[in-house]
């Protein structure tokens, strides 16, 4: 499934403003899979590797940081699902970036060479 299009100006909290020195804004994409249900989200900052980490959720409303933990699945080969515990849509590994996607096939097709072993990620 690819990811999720959408997108938000992020604007740094009130208290963080005051602690560091001219926080810029910025726009930060939706990590969940297209057609999730409920708020869009992206991961902003890791909490210590096991307990989870602070997202960014938003709506057409209002956007809000949040911890959360992490999703507890794994994938056949062990590796963990980069989301948050009960998120909605695919876990991480079926989550495809399309960008990402198209510029790995650019450069199967011009330079195959560079990979001759390795399948798309």
């Amino acid at each position: 499934m690819d990811q999720c299009t959408a997108f938000t100006l992020l604007s740094p909290p009130r208290h963080l403003v005051e602690l560091l020195e001219d926080p810029e804004p910025a726009y930060v994409l939706c990590e969940l899979g297209e057609g999730h249900e409920g708020d869009h989200a992206t991961l902003l900052w890791d909490l210590d590797g096991d307990s989870g980490g602070v997202w960014a959720r938003w709506d057409e409303r209002r956007t809000r940081l949040a911890p959360f933990a992490w999703c507890p699945e794994v994938d056949g080969e062990g590796g963990a699902c980069e989301l948050f515990a009960e998120h909605s849509s695919g876990h991480s590994w079926d989550v495809i970036d399309p960008t990402r996607a198209a510029l790995w096939e650019l450069v199967k097709r011009d330079s195959p060479h560079l990979f001759p072993e390795q399948d798309a990620p």
